[in-house]
């Protein structure tokens, strides 16, 4: 096995909320912060740490607007999300791959 793949996993997706959320976006345009929330059975403090993380790494662009004057806040994978994502996962089928009994 090489250790050196498992060192090649962006560690800003790997944290188990954080690759949540990333999936749940790369599977959707956008969500909102309540369906996130809801999803992942997340708590409001830790949903917003996850994606300030996120969002300051360029991984997902957030918009607030207002709906029925109530606040509304999405979410959605950027460009840069999408192959940072694509990376991972390519990475964890080179692990399997190397693991895989011949």
């Amino acid at each position: 096995m090489n250790p050196g793949a498992f060192q090649k996993l962006d560690k800003i997706i790997h944290e188990k909320a954080r690759l949540a959320i990333v999936s749940l976006l790369a599977a959707s345009p956008e969500l909102s912060f309540t369906e996130i929330r809801d999803t992942l059975n997340l708590t409001d403090g830790n949903l917003c740490i996850q994606l300030r993380t996120l969002q300051q790494a360029g991984y997902i662009a957030v918009t607030k607007t207002f709906e029925n004057r109530r606040p509304r806040t999405t979410c959605a994978l950027t460009a840069k999300g999408r192959q940072a994502f694509a990376g991972y996962i390519g990475i964890l089928e080179q692990i399997v791959r190397q693991n895989r009994p011949n």
